[in-house]
């Protein structure tokens, strides 16, 4: 292998030959570790790459890796290097640097972080946008590279799985020498809990403890069933239904164990169990490896680094000191920052002396094989200075793709590196994002240099006031030839004591344009001299018209709605006069053909329309009585007209000794012939009854209304009905007659349909309840008031209710 290497060609610069050495000391050294290199990070972030690419299992994965590195010439490690750094699906922008990145959230001033100087592709960090659309194995294997400690990693796992495994809490345990399970991380467990079972003795029956010993998945999915076998942690809470614990792949026996918590009932779906499996073994190399310290690493900080670190925190911008990691041959295997400005940004949101003790490789793989990697070598090697050409960066910032352009410059100061990196479009960016605030906002700022007599304008103002911007900007003094005359005194005002005393201005105000009137605001103040002279005015004009538009049509919305409520409440007013007139209630009970007669009307409660309900009781020339019940369609004016029609009408023809079905036909007819407009005739319902006092003979009719209610002894129940349409509904309808003797006592009950219906309820039930309230009050005494009684059990009634109770008196 190292033959394969020497012959890097005569003649070939120091940088070549140095990585010509590099290649052939990593070939060396692979051959040697291949045997153990499936539990290294670098193979098992490889595998997990694969996996996320090609949906395939973590042994085929490694079988891939073997097979493309047989197929290449090149040892299993190189292979895993190559397959890091293509990482991204999509070629990348442009080729990025390597070292500490730029976060893709915002930093202080508002601005996005800069890019990962270091990675040759987008930082895994910096997908926030679109991380929820990658394969859950993909994100676990990129936010493993930057997990530090089983904490991270618990959490890590539980985020990812969250959602489609529906993992709730994730616990890692590792096994003692001495046989004890220790908690090395949690996620989704309080602290009180994970207090109680940091320390678990060797004990039968732990899950956790059996998984790792026997080198088996434990799915408890039943926990009633699972508590007599095994101690269940966490069990007085109650709160997890199903668990799985899956030992950790090692070298060895494995030493760890994850524990997925669910909430949900129920078994692990095969599926479920595959995934879970392939993410506890792409944590075998972020669980292996011991945590770092978050200061340093390997060798202390020297006199070199503390001045570095005291430079550094006195620079604008970011930069960092990167100390090489050598192999045993003296190869640089690594970097490691050792002092960090402080607006150097990682994609982890982390900056400046957050970032001391960090190692590159570990956060950011693909910077191996970058034009910035090699670069930073040649530097290590000559002593060149290294200026990386201006790449296009693409980031994700808020959940929108955004690109920029940076640069990347590392020079060498002892055996370490110096590396800055700027960004070329910050002043673009930030003029390009307040033309966007003026544009959406309608709004333009505005300058005016009273010393020079100069003014400035942006673009918005120019399109606020509808002027060509090769006319250049307005002067203050040319603003009231625009102005409409009616708000020149209150703007003028406002303009001369900002100009004289220096007063701030916010003043709306119109001006004409070509496309008629605009409403604006001017909010402005002044800058002054020693002498408290106004020199500078700045301040932004904002087009308020269509704010102003949506103002004046509220406002003549309410006044429709103002108007509209008025008429109704004058109709309202006319309509239950005429309903009064029409309609007099009796304060008693009255005595008709020798029957007592009790009447109650009580109008709906919702609404500000009066309804058609109305009823008669009448003695007829011959001495028998007429008893009417009807029910006009709909509220209003409309409504008790047709009442005043229908009940006027029925008194005219039964008076004259018409009989009762022909009133009826006659009155359908009326309704059919008046109606001025087919799809606006009015209907109505209504009964009727004549009682001859002779011979207590009741003959009934009825059009579309409910059934009388007799209530006879201790029993009540509604009359057979004749057949009777619905009056106004059709031309052809036909109505029968039904006759009933009354005996002494019985009572007869006419009622409208707001006393039994109910939204939603069949009319059955309403009925049903009619006659039962009847009965019981009836049995307490009520039997002088029983329709007003009846009518007051219906609170907040949709509808009208008319109740007539007819009552046959007991013979002395």
């Amino acid at each position: 292998m190292k033959g394969d290497a020497a012959p890097a060609g005569e003649g070939a610069g120091p940088e070549v030959l140095a990585l010509a050495k590099v290649v052939a000391r990593l070939r060396s050294e692979v051959v040697d570790l291949e045997g153990v290199a499936a539990t290294t990070a670098v193979v098992e972030r490889a595998k997990g790459v694969l996996m996320a690419r090609s949906g395939v299992s973590a042994d085929t994965a490694h079988e891939l890796l073997l097979g493309r590195a047989r197929a290449g010439g090149r040892t299993l490690l190189e292979e895993c290097w190559l397959t890091l750094g293509q990482i991204p699906s999509n070629p990348p922008p442009a080729t990025a640097p390597a070292a500490p990145p730029a976060t893709p959230s915002a930093d202080a001033h508002g601005a996005p972080a800069a890019p990962a100087i270091g990675s040759g592709h987008r930082p895994l960090g910096s997908r926030a946008g679109t991380a929820a659309l990658r394969p859950p194995l993909a994100r676990l294997a990129d936010g493993l590279a930057a997990a530090d400690g089983g904490d991270d990693v618990a959490e890590l796992l539980r985020t990812v799985l969250g959602t489609v495994a529906g993992v709730d809490a994730v616990m890692i345990y590792a096994l003692t020498s001495a046989g004890n399970l220790e908690l090395v991380g949690r996620a989704g467990i309080d602290d009180v809990l994970a207090e109680s079972w940091r320390h678990i003795p060797p004990l039968a029956g732990v899950a956790a403890h059996e998984a790792v010993t026997g080198r088996r998945a434990l799915w408890l999915e039943d926990p009633a069933q699972d508590a007599r076998h095994y101690l269940l942690i966490g069990d007085a809470t109650d709160r997890w239904h199903s668990r799985a614990w899956i030992p950790v792949p090692a070298d060895g026996p494995p030493e760890k164990a994850i524990g997925f918590l669910r909430t949900r009932s129920g078994p692990f779906p095969s599926d479920i169990r595959a995934l879970l499996r392939r993410a506890a073994r792409l944590c075998a190399g972020p669980l292996g490896m011991p945590e770092r310290p978050r200061d340093a690493e390997a060798e202390p900080a020297d006199v070199d680094v503390a001045a570095a670190q005291r430079m550094l925190d006195a620079l604008a911008g970011p930069a960092i000191l990167l100390t090489p990691l050598r192999s045993e041959t003296g190869e640089v295997e690594d970097y490691r920052i050792d002092a960090a400005a402080p607006e150097s940004v990682d994609v982890a949101g982390r900056r400046g002396k957050e970032l001391v003790g960090r190692r590159v490789l570990e956060t950011y793989p693909t910077v191996v094989g970058t034009a910035v990697w090699d670069g930073y070598l040649e530097t290590l090697t000559t002593g060149t200075a290294y200026e990386g050409e201006p790449f296009t960066y693409e980031e994700v910032v808020a959940g929108v793709p955004q690109q920029s352009v940076y640069s990347v410059r590392a020079s060498r100061l002892g055996d370490r590196l110096v590396v800055s990196w700027i960004r070329h479009d910050t002043s673009e960016r930030e003029a390009r994002r307040l033309a966007d605030m003026q544009r959406l906002g309608n709004l333009g700022w505005a300058g005016w240099n009273l010393a020079t007599d100069t003014v400035t304008w942006s673009d918005q103002v120019y399109a606020i006031f509808d002027r060509d911007p090769r006319h250049g900007p307005m002067a203050l003094e040319e603003l009231p030839r625009r102005v409409v005359p009616d708000d020149l005194p209150k703007l003028g005002t406002a303009v001369r004591r900002l100009l004289s005393e220096g007063e701030p201005v916010d003043q709306p105000f119109r001006i004409t344009t070509a496309d008629g009137v605009r409403h604006l605001r001017i909010v402005a103040e002044a800058q002054t001299d020693a002498d408290g002279t106004p020199v500078e005015v700045h301040g932004f004009f904002q087009d308020l018209s269509a704010q102003r538009g949506v103002e004046l049509a509220l406002r003549e919305s309410e006044r429709a709605v103002l108007l509209q409520r008025g008429m109704l409440q004058a109709e309202r007013a006319l309509a239950a006069s005429l309903q009064d007139t029409l309609l007099p209630i009796p304060e008693q009970s009255l005595e008709l053909a020798g029957l007592c007669i009790d009447v109650a009307y009580v109008p709906a409660d919702r609404g500000i329309n009066v309804g058609g309900d109305w009823y008669s009781a009448i003695e007829l020339p011959d001495g028998s009585a007429l008893f009417v019940v009807g029910d006009v369609a709909g509220h209003g004016l409309a409504a008790v007209g047709t009442m005043a029609q229908l009940r006027f009408t029925t008194k005219g023809m039964t008076v004259t000794g018409s009989p009762l079905p022909d009133v009826l036909r006659r009155l359908n007819t009326l309704l059919l012939h008046t109606a001025t407009d087919p799809s606006t005739t009015a209907t109505a319902t209504m009964v009727m009854g004549r009682y001859q006092p002779w011979d207590r003979r009741l003959t009934w009719v009825r059009a579309g209304h409910l059934p009388p209610l007799l209530v006879r002894g201790d029993r009540a129940g509604f009359l057979e009905q004749p057949r009777g349409n619905l009056l106004g509904a059709t031309f052809d309808a036909s109505y029968g007659q039904a006759v009933l003797d009354l005996l002494p006592g019985d009572r007869l009950l006419f009622y409208t349909d707001g006393l039994v219906e109910e939204p939603g309820e069949d009319i059955g039930v309403g009925l049903d309840r009619l006659a039962t309230s009847t009965l019981r009050l009836l049995r307490a005494g009520h039997g002088e008031t029983l329709a007003r009684t009846l009518a007051a059990l219906c609170p907040g009634n949709r509808d009208d209710i008319c109740v007539l109770d007819v009552h046959v008196p007991d013979d002395p």
